[in-house]
Protein backbone atom coordinates (compact mmCIF):
# COMPACT_ATOMS: atom_id res chain seq x y z
CA UNK A 1 0.00 0.00 0.00
CA UNK A 2 2.17 3.22 -1.09
CA UNK A 3 -1.05 5.34 -1.83
CA UNK A 4 -5.00 5.21 -1.41
CA UNK A 5 -7.03 7.71 -2.48
CA UNK A 6 -10.86 7.88 -2.32
CA UNK A 7 -12.65 11.57 -2.69
CA UNK A 8 -11.58 13.83 -0.06
CA UNK A 9 -8.90 12.10 1.70
CA UNK A 10 -5.72 9.61 0.82
CA UNK A 11 -3.69 7.08 2.96
CA UNK A 12 0.20 6.41 2.66
CA UNK A 13 2.46 5.15 4.82
CA UNK A 14 5.03 7.84 6.95
CA UNK A 15 8.28 8.23 4.86
CA UNK A 16 10.44 10.55 7.28
CA UNK A 17 10.90 10.99 10.71
CA UNK A 18 8.22 14.38 9.96
CA UNK A 19 5.79 11.78 9.24
CA UNK A 20 5.83 10.04 12.30
CA UNK A 21 6.04 13.08 13.89
CA UNK A 22 3.32 14.15 13.16
CA UNK A 23 1.47 11.12 13.88
CA UNK A 24 2.43 10.83 17.18
CA UNK A 25 1.43 14.03 17.73
CA UNK A 26 -2.14 13.30 16.28
CA UNK A 27 -2.21 10.37 18.99
CA UNK A 28 -1.43 12.96 22.03
CA UNK A 29 -4.12 15.30 20.86
CA UNK A 30 -6.26 12.01 20.50
CA UNK A 31 -5.20 10.10 23.81
CA UNK A 32 -4.16 12.34 26.26
CA UNK A 33 -4.38 16.63 25.31
CA UNK A 34 -7.43 16.64 27.99
CA UNK A 35 -6.15 14.01 30.48
CA UNK A 36 -4.46 16.12 32.52
CA UNK A 37 -1.12 14.34 31.76
CA UNK A 38 2.29 16.01 30.84
CA UNK A 39 5.03 13.49 31.67
CA UNK A 40 7.43 12.05 29.74
CA UNK A 41 7.10 12.63 26.25
CA UNK A 42 4.03 14.00 26.73
CA UNK A 43 5.33 17.20 27.77
CA UNK A 44 6.52 17.66 23.86
CA UNK A 45 2.75 17.02 23.33
CA UNK A 46 3.44 13.53 21.96
CA UNK A 47 2.62 10.11 22.41
CA UNK A 48 5.61 7.85 21.28
CA UNK A 49 7.16 4.54 22.45
CA UNK A 50 9.70 2.36 21.12
CA UNK A 51 6.96 0.27 18.84
CA UNK A 52 7.43 3.50 16.74
CA UNK A 53 10.92 2.28 15.53
CA UNK A 54 9.32 -1.54 14.43
CA UNK A 55 5.96 -0.22 12.96
CA UNK A 56 4.93 0.77 10.14
CA UNK A 57 2.97 3.81 10.56
CA UNK A 58 -0.35 4.53 8.48
CA UNK A 59 -1.30 8.75 7.75
CA UNK A 60 -4.64 9.36 6.00
CA UNK A 61 -4.63 13.01 4.82
CA UNK A 62 -7.25 15.36 3.62
CA UNK A 63 -6.05 16.34 -0.12
CA UNK A 64 -6.72 19.48 -0.89
CA UNK A 65 -5.00 20.52 2.58
CA UNK A 66 -2.74 18.25 3.85
CA UNK A 67 -4.14 18.09 7.08
CA UNK A 68 -3.66 14.64 8.94
CA UNK A 69 -6.96 13.25 10.03
CA UNK A 70 -5.81 10.00 10.85
CA UNK A 71 -2.84 7.71 11.73
CA UNK A 72 -2.12 3.81 13.13
CA UNK A 73 0.93 1.62 12.64
CA UNK A 74 1.01 -1.69 11.78
CA UNK A 75 3.27 -4.57 12.91
CA UNK A 76 3.77 -7.58 10.84
CA UNK A 77 4.53 -10.67 12.30
CA UNK A 78 5.17 -13.73 10.36
CA UNK A 79 3.26 -16.14 12.62
CA UNK A 80 1.78 -16.11 16.45
CA UNK A 81 5.42 -17.40 17.15
CA UNK A 82 6.60 -13.57 17.00
CA UNK A 83 3.68 -12.63 19.29
CA UNK A 84 5.76 -12.00 21.93
CA UNK A 85 7.33 -8.31 19.69
CA UNK A 86 3.92 -6.99 19.36
CA UNK A 87 2.51 -4.24 21.92
CA UNK A 88 0.04 -6.42 23.12
CA UNK A 89 1.90 -8.69 24.41
CA UNK A 90 2.85 -6.56 27.63
CA UNK A 91 -1.00 -6.67 28.37
CA UNK A 92 -2.28 -10.32 27.67
CA UNK A 93 -0.64 -13.69 27.82
CA UNK A 94 -0.68 -14.63 24.55
CA UNK A 95 0.29 -18.21 24.47
CA UNK A 96 -2.87 -19.50 23.04
CA UNK A 97 -1.84 -17.93 20.13
CA UNK A 98 1.75 -18.64 19.35
CA UNK A 99 0.64 -21.75 17.71
CA UNK A 100 -1.19 -19.62 15.01
CA UNK A 101 0.51 -20.82 11.88
CA UNK A 102 -0.17 -17.90 8.99
CA UNK A 103 0.75 -14.53 8.70
CA UNK A 104 -0.32 -11.61 11.44
CA UNK A 105 -0.38 -8.17 11.94
CA UNK A 106 -1.19 -5.83 14.80
CA UNK A 107 -2.65 -2.84 14.29
CA UNK A 108 -2.25 0.20 16.92
CA UNK A 109 -2.69 3.60 18.30
CA UNK A 110 -5.56 4.08 15.86
CA UNK A 111 -7.01 7.24 16.15
CA UNK A 112 -9.08 9.91 14.18
CA UNK A 113 -8.57 13.70 14.61
CA UNK A 114 -11.09 14.89 17.60
CA UNK A 115 -12.42 17.63 15.69
CA UNK A 116 -12.96 15.38 12.72
CA UNK A 117 -16.06 13.81 12.40
CA UNK A 118 -16.68 12.08 8.38
CA UNK A 119 -17.21 8.63 8.36
CA UNK A 120 -15.31 8.35 5.06
CA UNK A 121 -12.04 8.71 7.18
CA UNK A 122 -12.53 5.30 8.83
CA UNK A 123 -14.13 3.79 5.90
CA UNK A 124 -10.66 4.58 3.89
CA UNK A 125 -8.55 3.87 6.95
CA UNK A 126 -10.02 0.41 6.57
CA UNK A 127 -9.58 -0.03 2.89
CA UNK A 128 -5.83 1.28 3.50
CA UNK A 129 -6.22 -1.94 6.00
CA UNK A 130 -7.46 -4.37 3.39
CA UNK A 131 -4.99 -2.99 0.62
CA UNK A 132 -2.07 -3.75 2.91
CA UNK A 133 -3.72 -7.54 4.86
CA UNK A 134 -4.34 -8.60 1.13
CA UNK A 135 -0.69 -7.95 -0.33
CA UNK A 136 0.85 -9.39 1.96
CA UNK A 137 -0.97 -12.08 2.69
CA UNK A 138 -2.30 -11.19 6.46
CA UNK A 139 -4.25 -14.33 8.02
CA UNK A 140 -4.92 -12.59 11.54
CA UNK A 141 -5.53 -8.96 12.31
CA UNK A 142 -5.37 -8.15 16.16
CA UNK A 143 -4.43 -5.38 18.25
CA UNK A 144 -5.96 -3.67 21.83
CA UNK A 145 -9.58 -1.86 21.56
CA UNK A 146 -9.46 0.68 23.51
CA UNK A 147 -12.54 2.16 25.61
CA UNK A 148 -11.37 6.57 26.38
CA UNK A 149 -12.01 6.19 30.51
CA UNK A 150 -11.38 3.57 33.12
CA UNK A 151 -14.69 4.48 34.33
CA UNK A 152 -16.14 0.51 33.99
CA UNK A 153 -19.41 1.27 35.19
CA UNK A 154 -20.09 3.76 32.52
CA UNK A 155 -19.65 0.85 30.03
CA UNK A 156 -21.62 -2.07 31.44
CA UNK A 157 -23.58 -1.94 28.24
CA UNK A 158 -21.41 -2.50 25.66
CA UNK A 159 -19.31 -5.18 28.13
CA UNK A 160 -22.48 -6.97 28.79
CA UNK A 161 -22.81 -7.57 24.91
CA UNK A 162 -19.11 -8.31 24.52
CA UNK A 163 -19.27 -10.58 26.79
CA UNK A 164 -22.73 -12.48 25.66
CA UNK A 165 -22.00 -12.27 21.86
CA UNK A 166 -18.32 -11.68 20.75
CA UNK A 167 -15.72 -13.23 23.15
CA UNK A 168 -13.11 -15.50 21.56
CA UNK A 169 -13.19 -18.86 20.18
CA UNK A 170 -11.50 -20.77 23.28
CA UNK A 171 -8.45 -21.97 21.63
CA UNK A 172 -7.83 -18.29 20.80
CA UNK A 173 -9.08 -16.88 24.25
CA UNK A 174 -5.99 -14.35 25.61
CA UNK A 175 -4.81 -15.00 28.95
CA UNK A 176 -4.97 -12.48 31.72
CA UNK A 177 -1.70 -10.78 32.72
CA UNK A 178 -1.73 -7.27 33.36
CA UNK A 179 -1.53 -6.06 36.99
CA UNK A 180 -5.13 -4.58 37.03
CA UNK A 181 -8.00 -5.84 35.08
CA UNK A 182 -11.52 -6.28 35.05
CA UNK A 183 -12.78 -9.97 34.19
CA UNK A 184 -16.06 -8.71 32.55
CA UNK A 185 -17.42 -11.88 31.24
CA UNK A 186 -17.31 -13.59 34.61
CA UNK A 187 -18.62 -10.37 36.44
CA UNK A 188 -21.50 -9.59 33.71
CA UNK A 189 -22.24 -13.36 33.18
CA UNK A 190 -26.39 -13.52 32.80
CA UNK A 191 -26.53 -9.64 32.26
CA UNK A 192 -28.53 -8.54 28.73
CA UNK A 193 -26.60 -4.96 27.77
CA UNK A 194 -28.92 -3.09 25.68
CA UNK A 195 -28.08 -3.38 22.59
CA UNK A 196 -28.77 0.23 21.53
CA UNK A 197 -26.56 1.77 24.11
CA UNK A 198 -23.94 -0.75 23.68
CA UNK A 199 -23.40 0.53 20.43
CA UNK A 200 -23.35 4.14 21.54
CA UNK A 201 -20.44 3.73 24.05
CA UNK A 202 -18.59 0.55 21.64
CA UNK A 203 -15.41 2.64 20.11
CA UNK A 204 -16.04 2.97 16.37
CA UNK A 205 -13.06 1.10 15.30
CA UNK A 206 -14.05 -2.45 17.90
CA UNK A 207 -17.78 -2.01 15.94
CA UNK A 208 -15.81 -1.94 12.86
CA UNK A 209 -13.73 -5.09 14.03
CA UNK A 210 -17.06 -6.78 15.15
CA UNK A 211 -19.22 -5.91 12.46
CA UNK A 212 -16.44 -8.14 10.24
CA UNK A 213 -17.11 -11.43 12.59
CA UNK A 214 -14.08 -9.93 15.67
CA UNK A 215 -13.65 -11.02 18.91
CA UNK A 216 -12.48 -9.82 21.94
CA UNK A 217 -10.59 -10.83 25.22
CA UNK A 218 -13.09 -11.51 28.12
CA UNK A 219 -11.49 -9.41 30.42
CA UNK A 220 -10.47 -5.45 30.00
CA UNK A 221 -7.12 -4.02 30.97
CA UNK A 222 -7.03 -0.75 32.99
CA UNK A 223 -4.08 1.06 31.28
CA UNK A 224 -3.37 4.30 33.68
CA UNK A 225 -1.15 5.54 31.19
CA UNK A 226 -3.40 6.39 28.79
CA UNK A 227 -6.77 6.56 30.94
CA UNK A 228 -8.29 3.85 29.35
CA UNK A 229 -10.08 0.37 29.55
CA UNK A 230 -9.04 -2.02 26.41
CA UNK A 231 -9.72 -5.29 25.13
CA UNK A 232 -7.84 -7.84 23.00
CA UNK A 233 -9.20 -7.74 19.77
CA UNK A 234 -8.95 -10.65 17.11
CA UNK A 235 -9.91 -10.96 13.55
CA UNK A 236 -8.93 -14.16 11.13
CA UNK A 237 -9.63 -12.70 7.68
CA UNK A 238 -11.19 -15.97 6.19
CA UNK A 239 -14.22 -15.63 8.45
CA UNK A 240 -14.93 -11.86 7.24
CA UNK A 241 -18.19 -12.05 5.85
CA UNK A 242 -17.88 -12.17 2.00
CA UNK A 243 -20.34 -9.11 1.45
CA UNK A 244 -18.44 -7.60 3.83
CA UNK A 245 -14.98 -8.89 2.02
CA UNK A 246 -16.66 -7.29 -1.40
CA UNK A 247 -17.06 -3.67 0.59
CA UNK A 248 -13.71 -3.49 1.59
CA UNK A 249 -12.14 -4.28 -1.04
CA UNK A 250 -13.83 -1.60 -3.32
CA UNK A 251 -12.61 0.63 -1.59
CA UNK A 252 -8.99 -0.42 -1.20
CA UNK A 253 -8.83 -0.81 -5.08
Amino acid sequence: MFSLSKGRYAARFALTTEDVAAAQALRWRAFLANRGRAEGAQTQARDADPFDETCRHVLVEETGTGRLVCCFRLMPLQSGAELERSYSAQFYDLSPLAEYPGKMVEMGRFCIDPECRDPDILRLAWGAVTRFVDAEGIEMLFGCSSFLSTDFDSYTDAFALLAERHLAPRRWRVRVKAPKVIRYARQLLGRKGDPKQAMLKMPPLLRTYLGMGGWVSDHAVVDDDLGTLHVFTGLEIGAIPPARARALRLVAG
